[in-house]
């Protein structure tokens, strides 16, 4: 004889006054939590991808420098450049559309005329 072979054929115990809990609410008691607080965003920013930064030839450079030339404060352009990521290596490419400000060369960046500053040596296309 067993341990529980006096108990193991006995009905489920139900009682009168409390009705049975959904399987809905049951499943919700055993809702994972989270043990470690934190843990899933520093997998997710691990697993998030970034793009690395392309290096244009000479004769792209060149291309470009003459476009950047003939840009002028108040045209309009799409320019598409690197941003640089702020928690871990590499970027992506944003293209900015919108009316240019001015060229500030002494800091090396393009000013449109919402405020937005791009580095020109960031910069990939303009069009």
């Amino acid at each position: 004889m067993g341990n529980y072979d006096d108990i193991i054929d006995l009905p489920h115990p139900t009682s009168e006054r409390h009705p049975r809990m959904p399987m809905a609410n049951r499943a919700a008691q055993f809702s994972p939590f989270a043990a470690l607080s934190g843990y899933d965003d520093a997998v997710k920013e691990t697993a998030r991808l970034t793009d690395g930064k392309i290096e244009l030839t000479e004769e792209e450079k060149s291309i470009l420098d003459a476009k950047l030339q003939r840009l002028t404060p108040g045209e309009s352009a799409a320019i598409t450049y690197f941003q640089p990521d702020a928690k871990k290596q590499g970027g992506s490419y944003v293209t900015a559309s919108g009316e240019v400000k001015r060229i500030d060369s002494a800091a090396c960046e393009i000013v449109l005329m919402d405020g937005r500053r791009i580095p020109i040596d960031n910069i990939l296309e303009v069009g």
